[in-house]
């Protein structure tokens, strides 16, 4: 025990081995937004532009990650050097009834969200595993709610570090499939860009699967429940360029192993699980069990995140006491919101013959709406040198972000007119 001691204060005197203990300390908010970003809505998108465009679209994941990084730090340094969430900054510099209809939207999209992911869960365990979802659902839905209801903060994040791992069954389903890395080299070196409806969509409905309003708002209060000192934001940084990266990763693997087997063979999907289904007489029947296993994996860790952001959301929005970990008798507001999402969202599923499509269609308008407000508001809250003294941003990452907001905010709107004119499905 006593040699274990010497050199564990050893090692935390080594500068590298310091540094990297302290981002292990920190990482978590960064990283578990990114990836739960990748949920079931977002990869049913990933596999479908995968099986119907080929290759052609894997720059895509690229630009949009980088747009993600750079707005999801912005939304870590907020909440890292003000000690506030998201919603708290708005309320107290846009004022009250902006606010309040920020936050109607937000709780009415990211319930359809939820929708969309007890949706994933009851497929994925029926199609795949033969698990009713009269089992899947009730049974996923209570796990997330005693996770989080009874875990604290750092035990539930720890939870969902391990929840990210998962995602690499992506990864191993892609090399699986054996795709032709040459040419996915030569896509991404000479991209090419065409003009049909169809190819113009997929691009605005990737760039949206990479950014949503809700990932705003948890990576904030996330990162201001973990009390990170202003001194070490550096690592929060890092934890959310590794997490945005990771995510990119993982959403070009399955775009790789729809691309590889599917696109070649003429196979057309329409959602994540007819795209685990299809990949196992192609390229094998574990190549099919690591590509649903992943599937069921994000839809019950978006479960879980969607609605702790949308309860951090509107708790800090008016000034009601938030956190994980906390008990009822605390934060009455924050978990019962949490457990009408989860609840209703989940009895919703087991209803029969519910028309999905209208609600996530509905969704997707929404999401489009809110999103440019909110990153408009988030570049004048960082550039508040009252709020944020030296941490506002450089004249280069204003160029850098307000370039990124320009191009969401008119993708955003391209695919409200498209919700609202019947041409999204």
């Amino acid at each position: 025990m006593k040699n274990i001691k010497e050199w564990a204060k050893k090692l935390t005197q080594n500068p590298a081995w310091a540094r990297l203990l302290m981002f292990l300390a920190i990482m978590g908010p960064g990283i578990i937004t990114a990836n739960v970003d990748n949920d079931a809505n977002g990869i049913a998108t990933y596999s479908v532009a995968g099986a119907h465009f080929g290759y052609s679209l894997l720059w895509v994941m690229f630009l949009a990650a980088f747009f993600s990084a750079l707005i999801q730090e912005m939304c870590g340094r907020l909440g890292c050097i003000t000690g506030k969430g998201l919603s708290d900054l708005i309320r107290e510099n846009f004022g009250v009834k902006i606010t309040m209809y920020l936050m109607m939207i937000l709780l009415f999209a990211n319930f359809t969200n939820v929708i969309g992911n007890f949706a994933g869960l009851a497929a994925g365990a029926e199609l795949l595993f033969g698990i009713p979802r009269y089992v899947s659902v009730p049974l996923g839905a209570l796990f997330v709610w005693m996770v989080v209801v009874k875990g604290s903060y750092k035990k539930v994040e720890k939870i969902f570090l391990w929840a990210c791992l998962i995602y690499l069954t992506y990864i191993l389903s892609g090399i699986m499939a054996k795709p032709d890395w040459g040419t996915i080299g030569r896509t991404l070196v000479r991209p090419r860009i065409e003009t049909d409806f169809e190819w113009i969509y997929m691009v605005i409905a990737m760039m949206g699967c990479s950014l949503a309003p809700w990932m705003q708002f948890f990576q904030t209060s996330a990162v201001r429940d973990k009390n990170i000192p202003v001194k070490d934001y550096i690592f929060s940084r890092w934890d959310t360029y590794i997490g945005t990266a990771f995510m990119a990763i993982v959403s070009f693997f399955i775009m790789i192993a729809c691309a590889a087997t599917l696109h070649v063979e003429g196979i057309q999907i329409e959602t994540a699980e007819q795209a685990a289904m299809a990949l196992k007489p192609l390229a094998g029947q574990y190549a099919s069990l690591l590509f649903g296993i992943g599937l069921m994996n994000a839809a019950v860790f978006s479960t879980a995140i969607i609605p702790i952001s949308t309860s951090y959301a509107i708790c800090e929005a008016f000034g009601w006491e938030s956190g994980v970990g906390k008990k009822f008798g605390e934060a009455p507001v924050f978990l019962g919101i949490y457990t009408f999402m989860i609840a209703f969202g989940a009895f919703i599923i087991l209803i029969p013959g519910i028309p999905l499509i209208p609600i996530m269609v509905l969704s997707q308008a929404l999401n489009g709406i809110l999103l440019p407000f909110i990153l408009v508001m988030i570049l004048i809250l960082i550039n508040n040198k009252k709020l944020m003294g030296n941490y506002t941003n450089s004249p280069i990452f204003n160029f850098m972000s307000w370039t990124a907001v320009a191009v969401v905010g008119l993708l955003s709107l391209i695919l409200v007119i498209m919700a609202f004119t019947g041409h999204v499905v």
